[in-house]
């Protein structure tokens, strides 16, 4: 199913596609957790139908290896 979110952490408008039913997704607007209705999906989809932050925009903002908060401390 396609869905399109507006990042929370940019406020760029995506598009994924991603394995979900729309029951699945009703069942987490009701308030079921994400991980309870649609475990087989990745951990990055989860985030994506929660706050429409992508992998990139993730990885972007929270950099693995640390070397550009290096400046900060």
């Amino acid at each position: 199913m396609e869905i399109t979110k507006r990042s929370m952490a940019t406020g760029v408008v995506h598009t994924l596609d991603i394995d979900i039913t729309q029951e699945q997704l009703d069942a987490w607007k009701d308030g079921a957790c994400i991980q309870d209705v649609a475990p087989h999906l990745s951990a990055a989809d989860r985030e994506f139908i929660i706050s429409g932050t992508t992998q990139e925009e993730w990885d972007e903002l929270f950099p693995a290896d640390g070397d550009e908060c290096d400046d900060l401390l």
